[in-house]
Parts: structure tokens; sequence; C-alpha cells
């Protein structure tokens, strides 16, 4: 009854929210309802948030209608107006129920819509991977095709054989509840009630001993469980090695023609060699994973990298250094299980102990090559490539083991030179270390943990190996010491992960299969293991070698894309160096901008040939007559116009210019024709091309220039055919025109003009300034001028008395103007009067033979009729005749001989020039520098 009356006052009130509520449509909100009533109608709604009213609190936990049996209420018919209370709620419950369908409807279109808009916005939240595809090789796609997946499940164990393997972990429970039980302190009356409610004192000792035994037993069957586990896995993954082996044959063979691309840890491998030789402004290479191995002297870590690498490759020695430097270890699949260096094509085979012996050798060799003299280590790094069948693909580097002291033999700065070698490999940030510490001596005796603490204090890189622990068993009083080394509570170092190895008997020439083998047999009787001290996930180098290959592959892809944006951002300041330095510039390397520069060049060599044969002529023309004017005024002209009368003239000419023919003349010719080709060419090469040029090639073009000239040799056949072309021009004596007459004298007056004005400069220098220079520009002569001066006045006098004098003084000459001189009081040698006179009659020579060359202007009629019956006589013009035709035949000879031969093997030479720089990279960046090459070089790497 009290439940019913409950029950009406509840609806009494809700009856009375209908009644205020009377101008609303619809279903009444909850929120509205009473307590009582909505915990009635909605009792389990989720958005129900109110507090309670205190009123209701003395009967709140029995005013529930849920437990109302509605089966005893009548319904009546809802009719307006007034209506009974307890025939309300059960109306008001039925059109609550009817309602609820569309809720439930509702919130589910709506739920899904905005499940499906959340995992639209976390589809588009995940990066596309399509672009690392090629991390992964392509046989990881293609592996249905080459391993029977089918087969190997159905030799994977069932289900059923798993349960039957598995321990009954009931009586684990049941056993570690009762051991629980039996170490904890209480009355022996307590004690006796856990053990059993009803037994005497020998039935709980009898328990207890059991119950030990019983723990022993499940430890065995629990080791011998995980034991079997790894026989099955091995197994397995002996059977994938055999496929994978036969897959990689037959990708060798030729079966399939599908051409296989390079393995990640190939290309990976590779670029760590080709960033290594980079400039290392942006220190490219040392933010890129790979493992180190560090460890003190002799601690094994040479060992464990073989363990790894499955082949005894690196040279031993019993206590003596033999890791001298830094060695790079590729480890890679392959069908065959080879070593090869990175610039050496040979391939050896570790499979025979005599390629083993030759690779270690080669190793020895190559360390002790890249010490220098006087040192005992080398930072400079082997590259080793090791590739095999389920070889684990990482990138190894031993270094040189750490060393206390500096024994004899060593060189003073190793110990140094030994830990900063090891701290620049571990202080790349992606860099794993890995710690080895021999396991059969003190911990406190290792330098290498302080090391790598140093370097990685937090351990978030280090993995911790401990080796030789078989002997670390044996001569170690208590276990716990070695759990302690390898938890890393006995010293400070914090590490990854932490691993117990054990690497041979200590004998060199155990294989590594069997050292394999006696690992595993060592840990299986092991206490480390039987006592849970070590964790069977924390043993043998092949879970060593498993951990390591995860966490460098791990390290991998995390650090590429770091890599990668740090390269773009890198690139993008490049790029945006280069556009406002220079906005119109393409980005050329030295490389392309070396071939640029080989065709401008080439180019401009091809324009030698387009030069006229007029400017060939002029220019040779111009040169030869440069280079012989000199003799031929002084050696054949001045000593011919000497003589008395026209025969002997012409006889001391023409023996002059014969000898002048065969032996100088052809030489001095070629010489100059050669000069000649060399200026043009050099014109060509550092003429500026305007707003064209580009002066970042000049350095080149000189050395290409400079090189070809040196290479180049003219034709030694030349002099031969032009002496005997030079001959028969200057026996021609015949000028056919007043043309060709008045050209001689045009070039005679030229001649000696040039002579005249040299002549009076000598005169000039040897007397000082005259006075009009003395007064304009206040100079004075000195005391030797003075000499001179007074000298040459004194000489003048007597060429006056005397035009026709002949070109040498006589003696008594020479000590009448020395008594003349000195009675002035001017004290003179005889030597500086001779060199006195030979400039001043130099000079009185010069200016008559030009005025005898204005009166031969009109002597072209008496040359005809060979001066008969005239007083003139002009041989010296028919001389200059002579000289000038044999000029204009020598050019003509030298043009054609430059445009048809001499061009053509210039340019050849040319083109080897620049193959041989192209080949030469230390010439390219010796040729080609600047800040603009030093740019697009960066931004090309």
């Amino acid at each position: 009854m009290w439940r019913l009356r409950r029950a009406a006052v509840a609806c009494e009130v809700c009856q009375s929210l209908v009644k205020h509520s009377s101008g609303m449509k619809g279903i009444l909100p909850l929120q509205k309802l009473h307590l009582v009533s909505r915990n009635s109608y909605h009792s389990h709604h989720p958005t129900l948030k109110l507090q309670r009213p205190q009123l209701r609190t003395s009967f709140q936990q029995f005013s529930s209608l849920t437990k109302l049996p509605l089966r005893k209420l009548k319904l009546f018919p809802i009719k307006y107006g007034y209506q009974p209370h307890r025939n309300f709620w059960p109306a008001r419950l039925a059109a609550r129920l009817l309602k609820l369908r569309y809720l439930i409807l509702g919130s589910a279109v709506g739920g899904g819509y905005t499940a499906k808009k959340t995992f639209d916005q976390w589809k588009d939240m995940i990066p596309d991977l399509s672009d690392y595809k090629w991390i992964v090789p392509d046989i990881v796609w293609e592996i249905d095709e080459y391993i029977d997946l089918e087969k190997i499940r159905k030799a994977l164990p069932n289900s059923e054989d798993l349960v039957k393997l598995a321990p009954d972990f009931d009586k684990i429970v049941e056993s570690l509840s009762l051991l629980k039980d039996f170490f904890t302190t209480g009355s022996p009356g307590e004690t006796a009630f856990r053990a059993t409610d009803h037994g005497s004192e020998n039935d709980k000792h009898y328990r207890k001993v059991s119950d030990k035994e019983k723990i022993d037993q499940l430890q065995e069957e629990l080791l011998h469980t995980q034991l079997k586990y790894q026989r099955i896995l091995e197994r397995l993954e002996k059977e994938n090695k055999e496929l994978r082996k036969l897959v990689l044959q037959k990708d060798d063979k030729g079966i399939h023609h599908r051409k296989l691309k390079k393995s990640l840890i190939d290309m990976y491998s590779e670029v760590l060699d080709v960033l290594s030789d980079y400039d290392a402004s942006y220190n490219t290479q040392d933010h890129l994973p790979r493992v180190v191995v560090v460890g003190d002297q002799s601690a094994g870590k040479t060992s464990v990298l073989e363990m790894i690498a499955q082949a005894r490759i690196f040279p031993r020695g019993s206590g003596e250094m033999m890791t001298r430097s830094p060695v790079k270890v590729t480890l890679s699949e392959g069908p065959h299980h080879v070593a090869l260096f990175k610039d050496s094509s040979r391939e050896f085979d570790l499979t025979k102990e005599e390629d083993l012996a030759a690779l270690r050798h080669e190793i020895e060799l190559r360390m002790r090559k890249n010490v220098k003299e006087g040192y005992t280590v080398s930072p400079e790094t082997i590259s080793l490539n090791v590739k095999g069948p389920g070889l684990q693909r990482m990138v190894l580097v031993d270094l040189p083991g750490v060393i206390n002291t500096v024994t004899s033999g060593m060189a003073p700065d190793t110990k140094e030179t030994i830990f900063s070698i090891s701290k620049a490999y571990m202080q790349n940030p992606n860099a794993i270390i890995l710690c080895i510490q021999d396991g059969s001596v003190d911990a406190e005796r290792s330098i290498v943990t302080d090391l790598v603490s140093q370097m990685d204090p937090h351990g978030r890189r280090t993995i911790f190996v401990l080796t030789k622990v078989d002997l670390a068993e044996k001569n170690v009083a208590s276990p716990s010491r070695i759990q302690q080394i390898i938890e890393g509570k006995l010293f400070p170092m914090k590490a990854l992960g932490y691993f117990a190895v054990v690497t041979g008997k200590g004998n060199s020439s155990e294989s590594i299969e069997a050292i394999r083998e006696y690992e595993e047999e060592f840990f299986q009787n092991s206490k480390l293991l039987k006592t849970s001290m070590l964790k069977a996930h924390q043993v043998t180098t092949r879970n060593l070698s498993l951990a390591v290959s995860d966490c460098f592959w791990k390290m991998v892809r995390e650090s590429v894309e770091q890599q990668a944006d740090s390269f773009k951002a890198t690139r993008f300041n490049l790029e945006t160096e280069w556009k406002n330095n220079y906005p119109r510039l393409r980005e050329l390397d030295r490389n392309e901008l070396f071939e640029k520069a080989k065709n401008e060049i080439l180019d401009e060599v091809i324009s030698l040939s387009q030069v006229t044969p007029k400017h060939w002529e002029e220019i040779l023309q111009h040169s030869l007559w440069e280079r012989v004017s000199t003799h031929v005024i002084e050696n054949i002209y001045l000593p011919a116009a000497q003589t008395m009368n026209s025969g002997t003239f012409n006889t001391t000419v023409d023996i002059k210019l014969k000898q002048w023919t065969d032996k100088q003349l052809p030489n001095k010719a070629v010489e100059v024709a050669w000069e000649t080709l060399q200026e043009e060419f050099s014109r060509f090469m550092t003429e500026p091309k305007g707003k064209e040029h580009d002066d970042i090639f000049d350095k080149l073009k000189e050395a290409v220039k400079e090189e070809s000239i040196k290479r180049h040799k003219w034709n030694d056949f030349a002099e031969d055919s032009l002496r005997v072309i030079q001959h028969n021009a200057l026996e021609d004596r015949s000028i056919s025109d007043k043309q060709q007459w008045d050209a001689a004298i045009y070039f005679m007056e030229e001649a000696l003009q040039a002579r005249l004005k040299d002549t009076e400069n000598a005169i000039e220098n040897m007397v000082g300034p005259d006075w009009k220079k003395r007064w304009l520009y206040w100079k004075n002569r000195t005391q030797e001028q003075c000499v001179h001066n007074e000298t040459k006045n004194e000489l003048e006098k007597m060429l006056k008395c005397n035009e026709e004098h002949p070109a040498y003084l006589a003696s008594d000459e020479i000590t009448t103007v020395r008594k003349n001189l000195e009675s002035r009081g001017v004290e003179v040698d005889p030597s500086l009067i001779k060199d006195t006179w030979h400039q001043v009659y130099r000079r009185h020579f010069l200016k008559t033979a030009l005025n005898h060359c204005n009166l031969c202007r009109r002597g072209f009629y008496y040359y005809q009729r060979h001066f008969v019956d005239s007083e003139l006589e002009c041989n010296d013009v028919v001389l200059f005749w002579r000289i000038q035709r044999m000029l204009a035949i020598t050019a003509n000879t030298l043009r054609q001989q430059l445009t048809n031969t001499e061009v053509r093997r210039l340019e050849k030479n040319v083109k080897e020039v620049l193959e041989d720089f192209a080949d030469d990279s230390e010439k390219k960046v010796k040729l080609l520098t600047g800040k603009r090459v030093q740019l697009a070089e960066d931004l090309s790497k």
C-alpha cells in the first residue's frame, strides 16, 4: 500500500506539471518531470544529470517505480478534463515508449554521420606514404610469387598443438600462491592454517618440500618450452632463408627478365660514402644513422661484429691492436655469402678459407696504408660490403679499441686520437652506439662506459653488450653481479637494451657455426637463465643482431624525413640567395659551367678560320718587317750604302741577302707567323663580348690558351719551302710600273724616318735636354751629358766641313777632337768620342738618304733606262722594293699555311686540352671559382 501511495503522489505532481504546460505541443521535456516520474520513465537516459531535491532524501532509496507490478494496474481510456491520478502515468509511459524508436533512429543517423566525418578527418591526417615505397624492396611486394606461404602455414603448429605446448597456468598460479604462503611470516598456527585445515606438522613439512620441487619443475618446463619455440622459429627461418636464396639465385641466372633494383641498404651505404666525400659545410653525413661499435681493447667487439656478419673477416692477434682505422661494414641479403670493397670489384667468397685469409690480409694492408708515418691509428674509413642469405640489413662501423695506457711502439697521442675518433662517430645524434663490455674483467676497469655515458647520458640510442659471459660465470663468485651489470645498476650508464653473448672459447680457428653452437649450449645450461637473472631475449648474438637491426631501421625511418626536411630548408635558403644575387642567370654547377665555357672556346677557335686573308697578310707583313727591319737597315743597307759606286752596292746587297735568306730569314718568318696566330687566338679568347661576356671563364680560357699553345708545334717542313720562295723573291729586281716604284719609295721613307726618329731620341738622351726644355721645364744637364754635348758639337763642325765623310773616324781625327775639347777645358775619352760619332754620323746619313729618296721620286724613267746618261742612281730604292716584295710573298705563303693547316691543328689541340681538363676535377675546381660557382655547387648537391 505504501508503494501505491507514493506512486499516486508522484502522478499527482506530474499531472500538475502538465496542466501548467497545456499550451505546449508535443511531448513534455524530460527535464521538467518530477524526479520520481523521470526515474520511472527514463531511468537509463544518458543525458539525465539533475541533482535530487533535498526533501526526497528521506525515502530516495525506496521510491523507484521500476519495481511496481504493472500487471496489477488497470488502464482507463484517456479523456479531456479530470483524470484519476492512478491512471495517468501508464498512458505517459506508453506514449514515451512509442516515441523512443524515433529517438533511437535519430541518434543512429547522427552518430553515423559524426563517425563518418571523424573517420574522414583522421584519414586526411594520415601522411601519404606512396613516396616512400622505394624504401621497401620490390621483392617484398612480390613475395607471394617466390615463397609458398601456404606451405609455411601448414608447417606451423595448429592451435591444439600450441595449447598442448603451453604450460598449465592454473597450476603455476596455484604453485605461486602456495609459495607466497610458504614465505609469508606469521605464527605457527597461521602457517598451518594456510597450508591445510587439518593435518599434522609432518604433513606440513612434506607439503613445503613438495611445493619447492614443483616450482623448480615448472621453471624447467618453462625453459624447455621456450627452447622448443626457439627451435621451431629457427627451423622456419632456415626454410625461409633457403627459399630466399633460391629466389635470388634464379634472379642472378636471368630466369626473371625483370631487372632487380639495388637493395635499400646498399643504396643507403652508397649515400653515406658519397656524402663523406662532399664538403661537410652542412654536416650532411653526420645526421644519418649508423651502428657505431665501441669498446675497450680486446673486449670482443670485433668478434661480435663477425658473429653478426657470420664470417671471420677481421684480422686478429693476441693482445695486439688490430683495428687501426674505422671499418664500415654494410650487411645486406644476397644469394651467396661474399664480401667486396667499395673501390674494388673483387669478390671474396666467405665460405672458403683461402678467400677469408685473403680478405683478412687485405684489410690489414689497407689499415697499415691508411696509418701515416709516426702514427698508430688513422681516421680514414675502410668501406666493406658483406652479402649473404639471412643477414640482417644494417650499416656498422667498427672503431679502434679504447685503451687506457700507451705502450711501447705506439705513438704518444694514440689514446687521444682513439678518443677523438670515437667521439666524432658517437656525437652523431642519430648514431646507434653498440657498447661492448668484457664480462671476464671487472666492470670498474672499463673505460668505454664512461665515454658512452658522456656522449649519450640518457641512453636513448645505446645498446649494451656483455661479452665472454661464460668466463664471467666461472670467475665471478656472485652471479648477481652479472645481473647488476646487465641491468645497468653497477655503473650509471643507461641503455635501450642489455644483452649477454658468448664469443667462443678463445680459439681463433673456431668457425662461426661452432661458436654459435657453443653459445646456445652454454645458455641452455646456464644458471643465469634458470634463475631468471637473464631473460631469453637478452642472450645470444642472434637476438642481439635482430634488436640492433630493428633499432637501426627505426632510427633510419625517423631520421630520413627529418633529414629530407633539413635538405629542403637548406635548398630553399640557397635558392633564395641565388635569386637575390643572380636573378637573370641559370643555376649551373661547375660541370655545366665547364661545358658552357668549352662551347665558347670552340666557337672562338672556329672564328680564326673566318679571319679574312687580307687581314692575315697585313698582320704578318707588318709583324715580319718589325722583326727584320733592324737587320735590314743595320746589316744590309748601311754597309752597302758606304760603298762608292752602284756595282759594289748591288754586290754587297746580294751577298748579304743570300746569307740572310739561308740562315735567319725563314726561321724568323715562321716565328712571326706562330706569334701572330697566338696573338689572334688570344684576342678572340680574351676579347669582351659586350653584355654576354662572362668573366667567370677568364681563368679557364687563359689556361686553355696557354696549354694549347704549349702543345702546338709548327710544321718543320715549312721552313724549307719558305726559304726557296724568299730566295726567289729577293732575286727579282724588276719594277714593272710607276705605282710599284712609288710604293717602294714610300716604304723606304717610312723605314728611314723611323730610324731617324730613334737616332734623334738616342742623341737627346745622350746630350740631355736642349735650351728650350731647360727653360720651360726647369731641367738641367748632368756632367756626363755636358761632355757628350760638347763632343757632339765638335763632331758636327767636322761633318759640316766634309759632308761626304766616311762612316768611321781616323785616329788623327779622334786626337784632333780630343785636343780641341781639352782646350776648352773638357776632358774626354776616345771611346766616348767614337760613341758620340756613331749617333751623329747616323743622323747625318739618314737625313742624306731621305733627301736622296725625294730625288728618286722622278727617277723611274731613268730606272727603265738602267740609269744610262744620268747622274741619279736609285739602287737603294730597288733594294727596298726587293725587301717589300719578299715581305708580301712571305706573308701570303704563311697565311695559306695558317688557314689551311695550323688553325686546324690548333683547334685539335684545344679540343684535347678541354677533354683533359674535363677529366681533371681538381683543375676545374682551380679554374672555375667564385661565390656563384660555389652556390650553384651547393644547389646541385
